[in-house]
């Protein structure tokens, strides 16, 4: 264990937590503490048992301890925390600056089944003085250990309301059993994750006690930027160390197959001396079977092997930086597939032990690790990638719902639980004071004018949209790129949106798997090998995706437009941003039909004085574009009018040519020209199409901003088909 203490946490800063708070509905918390009587602060006990659980706590307990008006705070400390074998880490709280008022021994050594029996045990008889002496209005419970349910019985069988942090997960081990009886004593739910709300209420959990609010920990890790991390990182594992070189080991015993378990973390330790990279391995937790794994560190040297550096311990703030800029993490950790992927570190997971739980695409799952050449392959594959960034478990805004939530407590409704029998009801989670959380995407369009970002509702609702140049080089483009969503994502709290990722629309062709553009239109100048996931991920902490511009209209038409129930349909942009031949060749549509080529001609028109008519004025410093061309037309003017049917033929050959190669059922007229275009489209359809695709219908779009919306579908259709 290293020497350096754990560096004093600070409470929650004001930020986006202040803006939360200041658009907190102040009625509902009145109405409520009038109830409650109006001097009476909401005594919350918080108890922790070990290391894993304070850092889902910590949050919780710094913005209690932060609004001393609403609360009053008393922490219990038990289980491992007290142990020197696990790290004393009750340490940390206390250089956290918490008061702790009580410490209790419960933990029975032996670190095998009867030991964890006989532990609950001896909770449960030591916890009744103290919940007598402390009386709390409630008391907060985290997760799935065999302590936690010691705290629930405890409680329930007192008559003191219980709020249970992540509730409705499924682990695939014991811890399961544990987590759903400590559910079924709790009167409050918070959970992480939409799939984990879902199970709560199948389990017949009352809908209006729930609240879906993400992981705690998640609002210290999304707010991690500590710059000096090198110094960290050599602190734990040597000077000689380089980011993405290292790797961070964490492996418990898994309960109910404790033989298996033993022989796993044997192979991962051969499979990890064979690798040779410095690896950080973290001693397994209280549970039975942990002493047979300490024993296999001894026997394989670990502690004194010079690529390892074993501990017992490591304070969540440092461990944060570890595992951010590690070169992969294995073991079968929650941790691993929660926490790690916010930074989109890549994750081994071993065996069963997290069997069911969500995990975001930097998670390589090894259910049968029996054979060291097996995790040693799983190494290669997953060792110095980078994952994008995923946000399934939270959006590091889970302490201001939850205090929130904490506020809204009647403490004279009755205390016995109702239970809500199917049918289920089927709605979507809804937070205190029925403020429906809006699920949103940031949608991004690279113009080659403008450059826009807005926030797109699931319905496909602009609810807000920023606008600028777009900057002719590459450094102020990504610079303002960055600038501007971040602005979005800030603000999209005050608008009651939680942000699921980032959609890109951008000219030229893309690689939309990777999200680099490969090479775009003359239009984005500098602009071709980008990679713009990596770098708006890592600022966001969201997933994001990136398409072609004409893909997304296609893709917004399939979502809210004409096409939404279409099999097969044909979207054509005819924008006036549209570019010109990229090609080198002749006759291209675009030579004839894009905004461009009609701003050409409408330039050459005027050069001839031949482009106004009665009726139509310039200023002198105007601009001429394909808008003067139109209205020209309009006005009677016989060449502009002959321009545009040429160019509305051209487009109609190329529909004609689509019709008989890919037979769509309809063909969708995209952008600012559209409606200019349809009746001569429909006219060359007419004369010069195969009589079978004569029937085709063509229409106009209907939707405002196509580019944004089909950015903004990226994002929507696929974290909602993933389960948010």
């Amino acid at each position: 264990m290293g020497t350096n203490a754990p560096p004093r946490r600070e409470p929650l800063a004001d930020g986006p937590h202040e803006v939360y708070f200041k658009n907190l509905s102040k009625q509902k918390q009145k109405e409520v503490m009038e109830k409650n009587g109006n001097n009476h602060k909401l005594r919350v006990c918080v108890a922790t048992c070990n290391r894993a659980d304070y850092s889902k706590l910590a949050p919780i307990m710094f913005g209690i301890k932060a609004e001393p008006q609403f609360f009053e705070l008393d922490v219990i400390v038990l289980g491992s925390h007290l142990i020197d074998d696990y790290g004393n880490t009750y340490r940390m709280i206390e250089q956290d600056d918490f008061d702790i008022h009580t410490r209790l021994h419960t933990i029975v050594r032996g670190e095998d089944e009867a030991a964890m029996v006989e532990s609950v045990g001896l909770a449960l008889v030591k916890l009744p003085d103290v919940l007598n002496r402390l009386k709390p209005d409630i008391m907060i419970v985290h997760g799935d250990r065999f302590d936690a349910l010691a705290l629930a019985t405890s409680a329930a069988l007192m008559n003191i309301r219980i709020l249970h942090i992540e509730g409705g997960e499924v682990s695939g081990t014991i811890d399961d059993s544990i987590r759903h009886a400590i559910t079924k004593l709790a009167h409050y739910h918070v959970c992480c994750t939409r799939s984990a709300e879902q199970h709560l209420i199948a389990m017949c959990e009352d809908h209006d006690r729930i609240l879906l609010a993400g992981c705690p920990s998640y609002d210290k890790l999304l707010s991690a930027k500590n710059k000096d991390y090198m110094s960290i990182i050599c602190m734990w594992l040597g000077e000689d160390v380089k980011t993405r070189d290292y790797i961070v080991a964490l492996q418990h015993p898994v309960t109910t197959d404790i033989k298996h378990s033993i022989k796993m973390f044997e192979l991962t330790l051969d499979a990890l001396i064979s690798f040779n990279k410095r690896t950080l391995v973290l001693f397994p937790n209280v549970d039975a079977g942990s002493k047979e794994m300490v024993r296999v560190m001894r026997k394989k040297g670990i502690e004194h092997h010079p690529n390892f550096r074993a501990v017992k311990h490591v304070p969540f703030d440092q461990f944060i930086q570890l595992v951010a800029h590690a070169g992969c993490m294995i073991g079968n950790s929650s941790c691993g597939v929660r926490e790690v992927g916010a930074f989109g570190t890549p994750v081994i997971n071993l065996g069963t032990r997290q069997t069911g739980r969500e995990t975001g695409e930097n998670v390589l799952h090894v259910r049968d690790a029996d054979t060291q050449d097996k995790i040693l392959h799983a190494l290669q594959l997953q060792f110095g990638k980078q994952y994008p960034c995923s946000k399934i478990y939270g959006d590091g805004n889970a302490v201001p719902r939850i205090l929130k939530f904490l506020k809204s407590i009647d403490l004279n409704e009755p205390l016995q639980k109702k239970f809500c029998f199917p049918p289920v009801k089927d709605n979507i989670s809804q937070d205190i004071d029925h403020i429906l959380e809006t699920q949103s995407a940031l949608a991004v369009d690279l113009g080659g004018t403008n450059l826009r970002v807005a926030i797109v509702s699931m319905k496909g609702e602009i609810v807000k949209k920023y606008t600028q140049l777009n900057p002719k080089t590459y450094e102020d483009r990504l610079e303002l790129i960055l600038k501007m969503c971040v602005e979005a994502a800030s603000e999209a709290l005050t608008v009651n949106c939680r942000i699921l990722g980032v959609g890109i629309s951008t000219g030229g062709r893309v690689n939309p798997r990777e999200g680099i553009v490969l090479h775009s239109t003359k239009l984005i100048q500098e602009w071709s090998s980008v990679d713009l996931r990596t770098p708006i991920s890592d600022a966001l902490h969201l997933p994001v995706w990136v398409d072609n511009d004409g893909n997304c209209a296609a893709l917004a038409e399939r979502k809210f437009g004409h096409g939404k129930g279409i099999e097969n349909f044909v979207t054509l942009i005819t924008g006036t941003d549209g570019p010109e031949c990229l090609c080198g060749s002749q006759g291209c549509i675009e030579a004839y039909a894009s905004g461009i080529a009609l701003q050409r001609e409408a330039k050459r028109l005027h050069d001839e004085d031949l482009l106004l008519v009665e009726g139509m004025s310039m200023k002198k410093e105007e601009v001429v574009s394909a808008a003067h061309l139109i209205q020209a037309a309009k006005l009677g003017n016989t060449k502009a009018d002959s321009i545009l049917r040429t160019a509305g033929t051209a487009l109609g050959l190329g529909v004609v040519n689509i019709l008989h190669t890919v037979n769509p059922s309809l063909v969708i007229l995209s952008g600012v020209l559209a409606s200019h275009y349809v009746n001569a489209v429909k006219e060359v359809i007419n004369r010069q199409a195969l009589s079978s695709v004569k029937t085709v219908d063509v229409v106009v779009s209907n939707l405002a901003d196509p580019a944004l919306l089909g950015a903004a579908s990226l994002v929507l259709d696929y974290t909602t088909r993933r389960i948010y």
